[in-house]
């Protein structure tokens, strides 16, 4: 017996996105294989963004910002974007020294406000 697949989009699970993991050092071979992995991602779950999991990258490195940059082109051709879980300080550091800006985890995006945030005014305060 067979039945058709409900209407509508497949089901995509929101909870738990696309995800890389970047581990260790990365070298220059290392690096078409993770473009490969963020290609196929969006590709197979549909998503618009690959998360990669930077916490296990130890000291980053021009290597390391040349892969994220490479990753982040891959995205960007396949219709989505990578954002990073977990980046060192030196990491972050080093990515807005070479004019790279990556969204990360756990932080709104710069053209959206923070929700809920109101200044209070004083009867008694002068006007500006």
């Amino acid at each position: 017996m067979s039945s058709a697949p409900p209407p509508g989009l497949p089901h995509v699970d929101a909870k738990t996105p696309a995800v890389v993991v970047l581990s260790g050092p990365v070298t220059k071979d290392d690096v078409p294989g993770l473009c490969e992995a963020v290609r196929a991602r969006l590709q197979h779950t549909r998503a618009r963004v690959v998360v990669c999991d930077v916490t296990g990258l130890g000291p980053p490195g021009l290597t390391t910002v040349d892969a994220l940059a490479r990753m982040q082109l891959t995205a960007r051709r396949a219709g989505g974007r990578i954002r990073l879980r977990g980046p060192d300080p030196a990491l972050r550091s080093l990515l807005a020294l070479v004019g790279l800006r990556f969204e990360t985890e756990g932080q709104p995006e710069q053209r959206e406000p923070p929700l809920r945030v109101q200044e209070a005014v004083e009867p008694g305060d002068p006007p500006l």
